[in-house]
């Protein structure tokens, strides 16, 4: 049984010009012990298809599942086999960590389970922070806990939703090695970040979103070795032949162009020396997510 279905699921909210379709037809499913990414540029629906999920939305038309229950008809026991970790930081400002995650344990009928609760505090580097005010965390601290509280009732499905935007590297170490150990132990895992790298590294199928409609679904493998499996990488001040410039990322002064293979390297470089571009740190390396999260969506339109 697979542990989250998506089945023709679509949204639409009320705008100001008429109805905004929000998802429009998404369907896939990801199976039991799965780390899955989600993936698409701000406004593609991933936040909308999360609140959907968890219940925070209901779906236009479509049904979801979570361990096989419906998060519309059976939603008690969908609530309790998720964990959901938002991208805002909301906080309870009167109670300690501690008293937080206890808090949290009993909106799901769990007692004295603080042998948890400290695995949980000692896994996330809160171990410290117990006894302290959410006041007095910092923004990374408060992050932590509410990681913690998405996980004090142990469900089996964990959503993270852009879970380390805007923290230190001292946090995503922590908490991907704590989550990796959860996923390793056969939590299913459904991850959004604008971090492709940490998508690249973590997932291991990834469904890229565009416009409410899912435009890429496959193994994080398939999905590099699908799209130009070589990057050429340079520095110049100087602009670029027209042929090349519709083709090339441009960042500062950093270009990457992507080439199918080594005879289209050359050509490349080719037309660099035939352009007069004078190229600094030439690098040429393999593709990685974010360049094949970039082809496909210029490659893909949505009516």
């Amino acid at each position: 049984m697979p542990a989250v279905v998506f089945d023709h699921v679509s949204k639409t909210f009320a705008g100001a010009r008429g109805p905004v379709r929000a998802l429009d037809g998404v369907a896939f499913a990801i199976e039991a012990g799965e780390f899955f990414g989600l993936l698409g540029p701000n406004g593609a629906g991933k936040t909308t298809l999360i609140s959907v999920l968890a219940g925070l939305a209901r779906a236009s038309s479509g049904r979801v599942t979570v361990m096989g229950h419906d998060v519309v008809a059976d939603y008690a026991a969908a609530r309790k086999s998720i964990g959901v970790v938002p991208q805002e930081l909301v906080f309870d400002p009167f109670f300690n960590v501690r008293e937080c995650l206890r808090i949290q344990s009993g909106y799901f009928g769990i007692r004295n389970n603080d042998p948890w609760i400290d695995e949980l505090l000692a896994g996330l580097g809160l171990a410290d922070k117990a006894d302290v005010n959410m006041r007095q965390l910092s923004g990374g601290m408060k992050r932590r806990v509410l990681v913690a509280q998405a996980l004090v009732h142990k469900p089996p499905v964990i959503v993270l939703d852009e879970p380390t935007a805007g923290v230190d590297v001292e946090l995503r170490q922590t908490l991907w090695g704590f989550i990796a150990n959860l996923n390793k132990q056969g939590h299913t895992v459904l991850l959004t970040t604008h971090y492709l790298e940490e998508a690249e590294a973590l997932c291991g199928r990834i469904a890229m979103l565009k416009q409410g409609r899912v435009v890429a679904l496959d193994r994080t493998a398939n999905l590099l070795a699908g799209t130009a499996s070589t990057m050429l990488r340079f520095k110049t001040d100087d602009a670029l032949p027209a042929a090349l410039a519709g083709r090339t990322r441009v960042t500062g002064r950093m270009a990457q162009v992507t080439a199918r293979d080594a005879v289209e390297v050359e050509a490349l470089l080719g037309q660099l020396r035939e352009g007069g571009v004078k190229v600094e740190d030439l690098e040429i390396g393999r593709a990685d997510l974010e360049d094949v999260f970039i082809e496909i969506m210029q490659r893909e339109t949505v009516a």
